[in-house]
């Protein structure tokens, strides 16, 4: 027996973790004297980590995210006032565990999607199944799919534990097909106790003028809102404050 046994027999089982690792664990051992099971759990710990990674890689994938966000990265200084104790609560995923929906709503610019897309990555390293969209983008190729495609989209938005829709109504008025689909979705995630997360710069008080349907929109709010947590966000635009500090850093470096 000798390292390409041992390398060959790692790639058959797929222990690509030792595989990349074992000649350095080796090393280590030879050089500090460490025991055999300390080595051996270095090596095993090494294995899980790279499932662990590769794991997590697939779900962010799976997701739809654009970016890793989480709420250590957000500025909350900037606005003071926005709910940030609801917000690290939902961060915890205890609604997702018990099937509760978030609506985050509020003025354009204030941290709404950031905090959405910072649940959703966390809900992606807890091991959940997560898929992020923005919404009017999704419904409105919903409404142009022919059948199949529609019964196809329907299955991924209805499938996930965690579904994030965000952005809703920010073209106002959406297609009679699109609202379907929404209230299609809303009501099969309701009877499977499974989580959405809704950001939206419309008050809910407007929503069935933007769905054409008031009693459509009832439905879908009363859905939302058995079990949910709802967030207001107010305050000054992040992307605002971003463009001035662009426009700002451009004039010092023409100067």
């Amino acid at each position: 027996m000798n390292m390409n046994d041992i390398e060959r027999a790692l790639r058959q089982l797929r222990l690509s973790g030792i595989h990349a690792t074992l000649e350095t664990r080796l090393m280590q051992a030879q050089a500090s004297q460490q025991p055999f099971l300390e080595t051996f759990w270095a090596i095993l710990q090494d294995e899980l980590d790279r499932r662990r990674t590769r794991l997590n890689e697939r779900r962010f994938k799976q997701s739809r995210l654009d970016e890793r966000l989480t709420l250590q990265d957000f500025d909350w200084r900037f606005n003071p006032k926005l709910p940030r104790q609801a917000c690290f609560d939902l961060y915890t995923l205890k609604f997702v565990a018990e099937g509760g929906n978030a609506l985050i709503i509020g003025k354009p610019g204030t941290g709404k999607s950031h905090v959405a897309k910072a649940i959703a990555y966390q809900a992606t390293l807890q091991g959940y199944h997560v898929r992020y969209l923005e919404a009017d983008a999704e419904l409105a190729r919903y409404a142009l799919a022919a059948h199949d495609e529609q019964q196809r989209m329907l299955r991924e938005c209805t499938e996930p534990d965690l579904l994030v829709l965000d952005d809703l109504f920010l073209a106002r008025r959406i297609s009679d097909p699109s609202a379907e689909l929404l209230q299609t979705m809303v009501h099969r995630r309701y009877k499977l106790r499974r989580s959405i997360v809704v950001t939206s710069n419309r008050v809910i008080q407007d929503w069935g003028k933007y769905l054409g349907d008031n009693t459509m929109a009832t439905t879908i709010l009363d859905r939302l809102m058995h079990h949910a947590a709802m967030l207001e966000f107010e305050g000054k635009s992040y992307r605002l404050k971003e463009a001035a500090a662009r426009i700002a850093r451009g004039a010092s470096h023409d100067a």
